[in-house]
């Protein structure tokens, strides 16, 4: 394993880039196949109400985040070659420490950019693009503004600049981060109601979670966990009423922005 990370270590730019376009397309198409099974298989379990078609915006905004999560991708690849990102290779328990060290690093500091993104002054520069597809779909992960794509970018480039993680670490996190995107955007709920009744599971996020943020912008800004939006007073009080309603058996009305 050590050739092959000095073999890709060695690597010029245009191999580079080739490898970040390709790799960002591959998971792009992937959450897309993988996101529209599942809204099939769960279908009879709606958080929001049915999208419109797609647009032409959408798909150039969806384009536009691969292209700017590819320019992410080529940064962090060259301050690696540089030194500037250090990435541990040993491969022991300490791989899911890095994980988990990633995912509440990364959950709060995007709670705090979330809540930023709402401010009067910089949701319509920044935000509203994503905040126009309030029915979401799995396209609906991708559909963001370019500067906002940027900024979790840079976001995550810090985090890794500071903590060295090992490289299954920086993986399986990546892996993890695309997973609750996905999740977050479905427009179904694959969760069963049994789900938030388990202590500490029930604190992961869920589909109906980021979509209610959807349908009411003042609650929900978490993105793996409710533990940020518990301790700062922003979960949904309508959160454990919505989640049962998408189970079958259930209310037969989706959530709309009034039930929230």
């Amino acid at each position: 394993m050590g050739d092959w990370l000095d073999a890709f270590r060695a690597l010029p730019l245009a191999s580079v880039i080739l490898l970040a376009l390709a790799g960002n397309w591959l998971a792009f198409l992937l959450t897309l196949a993988i996101g529209h099974g599942l809204t099939r298989r769960y279908r009879r379990k709606p958080t929001t109400p049915p999208p419109e078609p797609i647009t032409a915006k959408e798909l150039w905004l969806a384009t536009s985040c691969v292209l700017v999560n590819a320019l992410v991708t080529i940064a962090g690849i060259l301050l690696w070659q540089r030194g500037v990102i250090q990435v541990r290779r040993d491969l022991d328990w300490r791989v899911a420490l890095d994980v988990l060290v990633l995912i509440v690093a990364m959950d709060f500091l995007m709670y705090v950019f979330h809540r930023i993104a709402h401010l009067r002054w910089v949701f319509p520069l920044v935000h509203a693009t994503h905040h126009q597809y309030n029915n979401p779909r799995p396209l609906t992960l991708f559909v963001l503004n370019p500067f906002e794509t940027l900024a979790f970018g840079v976001l995550w480039l810090l985090v890794i600049t500071v903590y060295a993680s090992s490289w299954p670490g920086v993986a399986l996190y990546l892996t993890f981060n695309l997973a609750f995107g996905l999740i977050g955007h479905l427009g179904v709920e694959p969760l069963p109601a049994s789900w938030i009744a388990v202590p500490v599971v029930r604190e992961v996020s869920t589909s109906t979670f980021h979509a209610e943020h959807h349908l009411d912008a003042g609650h929900n800004f978490g993105f793996y966990t409710l533990l940020w939006d518990r301790l700062f007073g922003t979960l949904s009080p309508a959160y454990r009423r919505d989640f049962l309603a998408s189970q079958p058996g259930a209310a037969e009305a989706t959530p709309s922005a009034g039930s929230i």
